[in-house]
């Protein structure tokens, strides 16, 4: 899976293996990135607990399938192969289109999205590639579209921390799980009733 060993799931601490055992109850699977960085616990938690803050916060005008938005095209521009297909899958899942993440990670410019997703991305992407280059100008150009300024810092915080995100799975060598591929493109199959 990766270039460094992950640890066996009963071999971590409690709290870990409670959030790991919560998400595969969910998913269905146990996405690789819970177990590649659990081998340093206190790095995981804090990595976690970040991405939590980012991603599951109900404040701010940013909806679920934005920020997944955000993370697909970012990690494209990174190359991340993992966060390109596990977050390009909950992309789907949440905006409810099973073409939308390949159209955001190869050109989002082109994609089936709105005006206001489109501001978003490219202020996403300028973050991304050319941080020392952002001015009040980029500000501006949110603010038409509803962005306020804690929203705008939402943008730049998830680019930001899945920068960090997509250079540790690249570096590691982490690898999407199969599931990921076909997650919001084929209808999910329902569980007999009990």
């Amino acid at each position: 899976m990766t270039r460094y060993p992950a640890p066996e799931l009963k071999d971590l601490p409690e709290d870990m293996r409670a959030r790991i055992l919560e998400v595969q109850e969910k998913s269905g699977f146990v996405p690789n990135v819970f177990l590649a960085l659990a081998r340093r616990p206190a790095e995981w938690r804090a990595f976690f607990a970040y991405h939590d803050a980012l991603m599951l916060k109900e404040e701010g005008s940013l909806t679920k399938g934005e920020r997944e938005m955000i993370v697909t095209a970012t990690s494209a521009a990174n190359k991340c192969l993992y966060c390109v297909v596990a977050h390009g899958a909950i992309l789907r899942i949440y905006e409810k289109k099973p073409l939308v993440a390949d159209q955001v990670a190869v050109n989002y410019r082109k994609a089936d999205i709105t005006p206001r997703q489109r501001a978003m991305l490219d202020f996403a992407m300028k973050v991304c590639l050319r941080s020392d280059e952002i001015e009040e100008a980029d500000f501006a150009a949110l603010k038409p579209h509803g962005f306020e300024d804690e929203d705008i810092w939402d943008i730049a915080a998830i680019t930001a921390f899945f920068g960090l995100s997509n250079r540790m799975a690249s570096f590691s060598n982490m690898m999407p799980n199969a599931e990921f591929y076909l997650m919001g493109r084929v209808p999910r199959e329902k569980k007999p009733a009990a």
